[in-house]
């Protein structure tokens, strides 16, 4: 009788965890990266420019802040192209950026429009863009197509004057009313 073994998931070989344009400020306990040597940027790699060099299924954890809105349109599909191809099955990011209405979207000269938003993680989602934009995916795009398939979801992070009152009204604030969220938070997850 011949036994059939187990699919096994791919062995990490090591454990990355990088802050990805970490600028002055790197998460501790991760690699700081950024195209710029500040004090506590551990590798300058310009992640604009892919490959990027680390390996595939790498990294089991990564960090984004205030980074990804200084990106364009395409830049932004090739970020999280690579990020997908680093990322360990199980591995996440986490993103932060200016809410997009917000004046800390707008007021930044380095910011690139249009502004990251929550449709932003829908295209992250191969079945999602199947269904709805087949235009973005690589297959019908091979030079500025989606080739991720990231679980996602999104939150904010709320004026702290709002945050006082009650759930009713900080949902109505957050779907009507300009200024209220400070940032998108957004956890990536490779399955």
């Amino acid at each position: 009788m011949v036994k059939k073994s187990k699919a096994l998931k791919p062995v990490l070989k090591s454990v990355l965890k990088l802050d990805l344009g970490a600028g002055p400020h790197k998460r501790e306990g991760f690699i700081g990266v950024d195209r710029h040597p500040f004090p506590g940027v551990d590798q300058v790699v310009d992640l604009t420019v892919t490959p990027w060099p680390w390996e595939d299924n790498s990294v089991i954890e990564a960090h984004c802040s205030h980074f990804l809105e200084h990106l364009n349109q395409w830049q932004r599909v090739q970020f999280f192209n690579e990020l997908f191809r680093v990322l360990h099955p199980g591995g996440t990011c986490q993103i932060i950026t200016p809410h997009w209405a917000s004046a800390r979207a707008y007021g930044d000269p380095t910011h690139i429009m249009p502004p990251v938003c929550e449709w932003t993680y829908l295209y992250l989602e191969k079945s999602w863009r199947m269904a709805n934009a087949p235009h973005a995916d690589v297959s019908v795009d091979p030079v500025n197509g989606y080739s991720c398939n990231f679980n996602w979801a999104t939150g904010y992070s709320i004026r702290p004057d709002i945050l006082l009152r009650n759930q009713e009204f900080q949902q109505f604030a957050v779907a009507n009313y300009k200024e209220v969220c400070q940032d998108l938070h957004a956890t990536v997850t490779k399955p």
